[in-house]
């Protein structure tokens, strides 16, 4: 048996698929945001370690040799 369906729920259907679409981009677009994010922090981390380690390193040799007392 046909069912018959009139403008009004058509539109209404268009219009939930436009706006679930909606959210659906923005969700994606949110997702690869974080995900860009937490590969920025894993990169730096592999490499800021090392960065970080050598300039720890050399502002703690010249805190040790600025902080010796004066004879």
């Amino acid at each position: 048996m046909a069912r018959y369906v009139d403008g009004s729920q058509a539109q209404g259907n268009s219009a939930a698929r436009t706006k679930r679409q909606q959210e659906d981009q923005r969700r994606m677009e949110f997702r690869r945001a974080i995900e860009s994010y937490a590969e920025q922090r894993r990169l730096l981390q592999e490499i800021g370690d090392d960065a970080q380690l050598n300039v720890w390193q050399t502002v703690s040799v010249d805190v040790r040799q600025s902080a010796r007392p004066a004879s």
